[in-house]
Parts: C-alpha cells; structure tokens; sequence
C-alpha cells in the first residue's frame, strides 16, 4: 500500500504565487471551500460562479496579487477544457444518439426479456452499468426511470428493489468510469494512465455495483416499502420510432471506445516501448479523443441510420445534445480553474511537507478530502476536481496502477452521502415519489455504500499491485 513518506517530494511542483506559510495557505484552502460551500448551498449561486469566487477568495487570503490568481485560474480552466472539455462533449453526443435511437430501450428491453423475477434486480443493474457508461447521471436517470417504474408495476415489485440496483449502477459509472468529467479531471490532474485508470475502475466498480445495487435493494425494500407513483410514468423515446437498431450492434458500439482504450493499455503493458511501432499506432488508435470520436462516427450508422434517422435528424441529434452540457463544461473548467490557483499557491507542496512522516495511505487521504468536499458542497464533480488538484502532487513518485488507484479513490470519495445540498438527492426523490426521510435511508446509504465500498477495493488493489 502507498504510503505517505519523508522521501516523497514535488520534484516538478510549480513556482508559488505567494511565499505565504503553511497556516496561512492553510486559512486561504478553507476560506476558499468555505466560500464555495455557502455560495453553493446557502445563496444557491451556480457551481461555476462559486468556484471563480472561491479562486479569488483563495488567492486573496495566501497574499497573492489579483493579477496572478486571474492568471492561475484562467490557466487552469483553459487547459481542463481543452483537455476534457472535447470528451465530455463526445461522450454526450454518443448518449444522445443511443437515447434518440431507440438503442437505451433495446439493451433494457432485450436484458428484461430474458431476466427471471429473482434476477430482475441483476438485470437492472447490468442494464445500469451498460447504458451508464458513455452518458452523464442525469441523463441516465431519465432513460432508466419509465423502465424501473414499468418493471416494479407489471411485475409487482418493491419500487426499491428495481430502483436501487438501477441508481447503484448508474452512480458508480459516473463517479469511477471515464469518460464521465469526474474521472477524465482527474486522471489529468494526477497524470494517471486512462487506460490502466479504465481497467482498474471496471475491477472495482464490479463488486460495489453487486453490493450497493442488488444485496443492498433486499434491505433498503424493508426500509422503506413503496410501489411506483402512477403520475410518473413518462413515455419512452423510442415508442414513436418505426425501427431502432439491434441489441448486439448497440452494445458493440456502446463499448467499442472502451475496447479500442483498454487495447492501449494492454499493448503499453506487454511492448513497454514508447518507439515501437505497433505501441505508437495503439497510442493513437486508443486515445480518448480517438476512441470517443471513432465511437461517434460509428453511433451515426449503428445507431442513428438504424433507426431510420436522415441526415438531418441526425445533425440535429447532434446539435441537440451540445447544449445541456454547457453547464457541466463550465463547472468542469472552473473547477480546473480552482485547481490550479491551488497548486500555483503552494498547496500541494504544503500537503507534501505537513504529511512527511505520516503513517497513512495516500489513497486513505484522498478519499478522506473528497468526502469532505462531498458533504460540504453537494456536487461529485466539484468534491473530485477540488480533491484531485489537493493531492495531485502526491502521485509525483507513484506507479502507473497506484497513480489510477489514487483516481479510483478520489472518485469514491466524491459519491459519499448524498443528502439535501445535492441535485442528484432531489432528483431521485421526485422521480420516485419519496420523502426525505425515505431518500435518506434508501439513495443516500447506497451512496455512501458505494463510497465506502469503493475505497476498500481501492486499497486491497493497492495490496498486490
């Protein structure tokens, strides 16, 4: 297990806009979180406002000059965007085209089909964990939810035990599997391997999925005994389409930006030679922009002209699915913004010196800042960005697999109890017709239970790896 040790230091660590001491970085770290937590949760201000606040705030309070934290922010945001800012935008446009194609509803429908009543809530969370990996949280909710009403109602279910391995799997892709912004942040502000990031988060999301999902349905169904609200069945999209596109090609085309990046990361394992030609045609053939954009192209066929769509409908399609994202983007880049004043603070190598000597894994710690982050704001994607730039210069020294654990378990970290300050808390809430009494003891401990699930599967890795 990786440790945190007197040997470890920020050979490359940035030059400080500020010479403040530890305390007072320290006092600027929590006046900027703090910042962000009451704008966020107290005067409802939007992510992306309360973290450029929260920069300046930072910045202010270590004694740097306004000039060199604008600097440091606008640094920050231009280069999260640039280097996530295209695949989030990929990964939507591939949601959108298996929504609007009919291919969500022919992977839930063909599972269920085949799925008996004991292993219904199996097949939800496996439909889960398919249809969530290329699309966003949200967007996955309202896919899924006709499905989970229709399947509780028709098969007299327990609206939790259908719904929770749904919520299990939809969750644990968002927060651990890129290319969800989360993840994607992270690995680019600890210099993880996306590949290797990709692999291990398949190893540890497995088992947190089957536990917080099906094993925990059983109990959470006893908690709290509901059965579907009739007023909340939407209709599906592909209920007014002629044609939609078979299961088989619609899985295949879900998956293959993941096959072409986990092939890069298996050549980079066997060959380990930056020169060789087959590892450099894999270097390019299983990036993330590559894989995603090849994954789109192919969507267009599989998916949209399956379907029946024109070209038209197809640029639409497109069109149509860049605009939700605009806020996610922007939280994204400032969140990067934040970030890097951080770094360019002298945080990360305050960290490194307060930490010396300290008998505690470096996963342990990350995790542990990233629930706090969690609780305070409400919102994974800030709790993971903020997280990531803390301890980013601890990963300076570590391997290629423990540079993705440290991923791992700050994306673990950032699903921690999700109550009243998260959108996702609210949104699950209503869907499902709950109080907030039953949100708490049902979404909110699968939550945590991911959380906590997650990082033990981080850390036995870390064992043998």
């Amino acid at each position: 297990m990786t440790h945190l040790s007197v040997e470890m230091l920020a050979a490359d660590a940035a030059e400080p806009i500020t010479t403040a001491g530890h305390a007072q970085l320290g006092i600027a770290v929590l006046a900027g979180i703090a910042v962000i937590v009451l704008l966020i949760t107290k005067f409802k201000l939007h992510a992306f406002l309360a973290l450029i606040i929260g920069s300046l705030v930072l910045g202010a309070v270590a004694g740097a000059s306004l000039d060199k934290t604008i600097t440091s922010f606008s640094a920050g945001l231009g280069t999260t965007v640039a280097g996530t800012g295209v695949l989030i935008a990929l990964g939507a446009v591939l949601g959108r085209l298996l929504a609007d194609s009919g291919g969500a509803d022919q992977i839930v429908d063909t599972i269920l089909a085949k799925a008996s009543r004991k292993a219904m809530p199996w097949a939800m969370v496996l439909i889960a964990g398919i249809v969530g990996l290329p699309i966003f949280f949200e967007v996955g909710i309202v896919l899924l939810i006709p499905v989970v009403l229709l399947v509780a109602k028709r098969g007299n279910f327990s609206l939790m035990r259908i719904g929770i391995p749904a919520l299990a799997g939809l969750s644990v892709m968002h927060g651990l599997i890129p290319p969800h912004p989360g993840p994607l942040v992270a690995i680019d502000a600890v210099g993880a391997n996306l590949g290797v990031t990709l692999a291990l988060g398949v190893v540890v999301a497995i088992p947190t999925m089957i536990i917080a999902g099906p094993v925990f349905s059983r109990y959470a169904a006893r908690w709290v005994d509901i059965q579907p609200p009739e007023n909340l069945v939407p209709e599906r999209t592909s209920d007014d389409l002629e044609k939609r596109p078979g299961f088989g090609i619609t899985v295949a085309t879900v998956l293959l930006p993941v096959v072409m990046m986990l092939a890069k990361a298996l050549v980079d394992i066997v060959i380990d030679n930056p020169e060789h030609t087959v590892q450099r045609v894999f270097d390019v053939v299983g990036s993330p922009l590559i894989a995603l954009l090849t994954a789109v192209l192919v969507a267009m066929f599989t998916l949209g002209r399956a379907a029946g769509f024109t070209r038209g409908r197809i640029a639409a399609t497109v069109e149509k699915s860049l605009g939700p994202i605009a806020g996610v983007l922007l939280i994204v880049g400032a969140g990067g913004g934040f970030k890097q004043t951080l770094v360019d603070a002298g945080v990360g190598q305050m960290i490194l010196d307060i930490s010396k000597g300290w008998n505690i894994s470096t996963l342990l710690l990350a995790w542990l800042i990233a629930v706090t982050i969690r609780l305070a704001t409400g919102s994974a994607t800030v709790a993971t960005i903020s997280a990531a730039g803390l301890v980013a210069p601890l990963a300076a020294e570590m391997s290629t697999p423990h540079a993705a654990l440290l991923v791992l378990a700050i994306g673990s970290g950032s699903l921690f109890f999700s109550h009243v300050n998260d959108a996702g808390f609210w949104l699950v809430k209503e869907y499902f017709g709950m109080n907030v009494g039953q949100t708490l003891k049902t979404w909110s401990v699968m939550e945590t239970l991911i959380s906590v699930v997650g990082i033990v599967c981080v850390l036995l890795l870390s064992l043998v790896l």
